[in-house]
């Protein structure tokens, strides 16, 4: 990713010198008012990602049709994410990790591992909790301060962001515009949070949710998720990798995506 540009700065004196992307566009009026139409929506449920895939294809991360962008949520952790890692790596792959900035807190070293192993970083919030809940002063010191923490840690600028949940409010699309992060959710997901999930089941929900150009939505910690299910996200990658070699899709991070 280009570097920000030392000659200007946002507010609170970060650069801001960075190209226009998806999100320059995207948080136009007509996104403000589908954001606020569905602001007290639960953002998970099939009828809204569905609808926003549709509405909001940027938004909703619908890239290249040949492309899956693969993003991994609540990490870093320190014991499920060296493990997502190394099976990343055994399959040729790259991934954008959206990172916490409590988790990031508790574990920098592994940021910098997934910089220097050619992975991405986003960013998650600073806390995992839930934007329909919060005010916007609340929502915008929580990207800040966690963007900045995980730039520090990576080296480089930070461009993606997911809130907590999926939950979009008008305080998510405010909080993007002041911290200049480009906001993106995913169209396809695992359910790998459940007590239940299993490498087959995830492989089941993203056949079920795919749409071409898909953003597939997965897990590397589970604070927020049943005990030691990311391990059936790790048993799902290899069973994805022969299917999407099948339909000759390419895999990787955001920044390749769109």
């Amino acid at each position: 990713m280009t570097p920000r540009s030392p000659a200007t700065a946002a507010p609170g004196g970060r650069p801001n010198g960075r190209r226009p992307g998806p999100g320059r566009a995207l948080i136009g009026p007509a996104a403000l008012l589908a954001a606020g139409a569905v602001a007290h929506l639960l953002p998970g449920t099939v009828a809204w990602r569905q609808a926003r895939c549709r509405l909001l294809p940027r938004l909703s991360g619908v890239g290249r049709p040949d492309h899956v962008a693969l993003t991994f949520d609540d990490g870093p952790d320190p014991v499920a994410t060296p493990r997502v890692l190394d099976t990343l790596d055994a399959l040729g792959w790259r991934a954008t990790f959206f990172c916490l900035g409590a988790q990031a807190r508790r574990n920098p070293r592994l940021v910098g591992e997934l910089v220097q192993r050619g992975h991405e970083i986003g960013v998650h919030g600073d806390t995992h909790l839930s934007h329909l809940r919060r005010a916007a002063p609340g929502v915008v010191s929580d990207l800040r301060a966690a963007r900045d923490l995980l730039e520090d840690l990576s080296g480089g600028p930070v461009r993606w962001f997911r809130p907590p949940y999926g939950a979009v409010s008008a305080a998510t699309l405010l909080a993007a515009r002041r911290v200049d992060v480009d906001l993106v959710l995913w169209t396809t997901w695992g359910r790998d949070w459940r007590s239940d999930a299993t490498g087959a089941t995830v492989v089941g929900h993203v056949r079920r949710t795919y749409v071409p150009g898909a953003t597939v939505l997965l897990h590397d910690s589970d604070i927020t998720s049943a005990p030691r299910s990311w391990t059936a996200a790790i048993d799902a990658l290899p069973l994805l990798a022969g299917e999407w070699h099948d339909r000759n899709l390419a895999v990787g991070p955001l920044r390749e995506h769109f």
